[in-house]
């Protein structure tokens, strides 16, 4: 197969020395680096190879490949590195006739760096065998790139499969001017500048392989062609990928800006998918089971969010997952949360409360609840509230500073059940108020200050009275108003002073079964004498007369005070 390179690098040439190659031998010359600003003759009819690389040509004459056009068996013609080639000159023989015989065997041409502009069409259709055309790296813009295909209207190009016009002043993609190159298979265009992308294209059914890598598309439409087989897109701004290719087999996306796989239902046929250095947080084996035919995967160098989830699943389900990371887990690496940032997402070990974080709230507002409910329970097995309640009414009555016995308003506060003010009313009150002379009593449901708070009624109802009648009885050892109220009255006095107490049993009561919190009580009865309601009549007036005289009795010292 005959083969012709043209390729037009860019390099530091020196003067000319000679005008001969000096390495010829039966079927190849090597003429490169000697220098030589014109196209040697051609040294035998047999040369199957010319390298002319690394000169000084500065020309391309018309009669320069005179000796070489009868030579049927060249196949390759290096004339890179030769800067100083005029271009506008070499254009201006448009239709390269002395090389026309040349150009119709010719199946693979490459002319990269060279600083092309423009192939004329005239050129173009000379190229009637081409297969393989690379003018890579040069400066071809759109309207120059339209006359090399003839503006889509010539049959030019029909037998070539590859063509690589990467690195140009492309802005357009003009899939016109491919809708003749029904032989065309391999298409690059990358590193040019397409700042979008038509909504419909017409491109050949060959055509499997498309490089539109680094061209600053910011969106893909549907213009991709449906027969792909290879597609690159990467290092571009794309935030979404979701054309449907079902013949593709590998994509490439890396270095773009999306957040998600592409859904694996649109590429049914896909078996190698790179999307490094985008901006995925995470994805899941959900996400990989959509792809029925992946085989390779690179994930690497995106900013993971390393949830329980996806950590589980890179280090416990990725590896055994049929498809192949090609690239170590070393690359996989956190983003977030603060705590991993920078590790490894192999190596990271979350506790429970962040991998199941409902189920440990659940579990912790659980706990809480047991525990309130346990210490609600102790409270109230322990009368701690009783208690709380007691210290802060004494804490109270202790700021308060004591009135003197000139200043009392009452000789006694009677402290008794509700169920028991039957008794009350008709016999203490007749028997101490309406006696001669007559005592003052205080009593709740007549002299306590509507609306005030009852502990401090209960306070302050003590704190004016120079004594404080119990009436014991099964009803006062379970009465709430004793137990929630009262109580606080038991504490005042229990603690300052015990011959205030006077004590009345209207019913026997067992000791035992008295509540701890009267503790007080349960001593004062335990080491005092009380005063019993006597069942026979004939001993009420005594009981009358003891009372009044534990009443009128004065106070001992406080010193004496239990």
């Amino acid at each position: 197969m005959a083969f012709l390179v043209f390729v037009l690098l860019v390099s530091q040439c020196s003067a000319l020395t000679s005008q001969q190659c000096h390495h010829c031998e039966q079927t190849s010359c090597d003429c490169s680096s000697q220098n030589l600003r014109e196209v040697p003759a051609a040294a035998s009819k047999l040369i199957t190879e010319l390298d002319l690389s690394l000169n000084a040509l500065e020309t391309i004459m018309k009669d320069d490949f005179l000796s070489y056009a009868a030579l049927r068996a060249l196949f390759k013609l290096d004339l890179s590195s030769n800067q100083n080639i005029d271009i506008v000159w070499f254009y201006r023989v448009p239709e390269l006739s002395f090389m026309q015989n040349m150009l119709t065997v010719v199946r693979r041409a490459s002319v990269i760096n060279s600083k092309v502009f423009v192939i004329p069409c005239q050129s173009t259709i000379h190229f009637t065998n081409l297969e393989f055309l690379d003018i890579s790296d040069n400066t071809v813009a759109d309207r120059a790139f339209m006359e090399m295909m003839c503006y889509g209207k010539e049959d030019v190009l029909l037998n070539l499969h590859t063509l690589n016009i990467s690195r140009n002043r492309l802005f357009l993609i003009n899939s016109k001017l491919f809708t003749r190159l029904e032989k065309l298979e391999n298409l690059d265009m990358s590193r040019n500048s397409f700042d979008s992308m038509p909504s419909t294209c017409s491109w050949p059914a060959s055509l499997k392989f498309l490089n539109l890598s680094s061209t600053s598309l910011p969106e893909v439409t549907s213009c991709l062609p449906q027969s792909l087989q290879i597609l690159d897109l990467s290092r571009n701004k794309l935030t979404v990928f979701s054309i449907e290719l079902p013949l593709l087999k590998e994509l490439y996306i890396s270095g773009n800006k999306l957040g998600n796989l592409p859904d694996g239902h649109l590429y049914v046929s896909l078996a190698v998918l790179s999307i490094q250095d985008n901006n995925l947080a995470k994805f899941s084996s959900k996400n990989l089971h959509d792809y029925q035919s992946l085989r390779v995967l690179e994930a690497a160098g995106n900013p993971y969010v390393c949830s329980c989830d996806f950590v589980g699943f890179v280090t416990n389900d990725l590896m055994n997952h049929k498809t192949v990371v090609r690239h170590d887990l070393k690359s996989y690496i956190c983003d977030s949360p603060d705590a991993v940032r920078g590790e490894r997402v192999s190596d990271v070990k979350l506790s429970v409360f962040e991998c199941h974080t409902a189920l440990a709230i659940s579990l912790l507002c659980l706990g809480i609840l047991v525990l309130c409910v346990l210490i609600a329970g102790l409270c109230y097995k322990f009368s701690v509230v009783w208690y709380m309640k007691m210290t802060w009414a004494w804490l109270k009555a202790k700021r308060k500073p004591k009135l003197k016995k000139g200043v009392l308003q009452y000789d006694a506060f009677v402290s008794y059940s509700e169920m028991d003010s039957g008794w009350v009313e008709a016999h203490l009150i007749p028997a101490l108020e309406q006696s001669e002379p007559p005592l003052r009593l205080c009593l709740h449901k007549r002299d306590f200050v509507p609306g005030g708070w009852i502990v401090d009624n209960i306070m302050d109802a003590i704190e004016k009275s120079h004594r404080t009648l119990f009436v014991l009885s099964q009803n006062f050892v379970r009465s709430e108003w004793c137990k929630y109220e009262l109580d606080y009255t038991h504490f005042r006095l229990f603690d300052q002073n015990d011959d205030a107490v006077v004590l009345i049993l209207l019913e026997p009561i067992d000791k035992n079964n008295i509540p701890k919190k009267f503790i007080r009580l349960r001593k004062v009865m335990n080491s005092r004498t009380y005063l019993e309601w006597p069942d026979d009549e004939d001993q009420i007036p005594a009981f009358w007369q003891s009372l009044r005289t534990a009443i009128e009795t004065p106070e001992i010292d406080d010193t004496n005070n239990l």
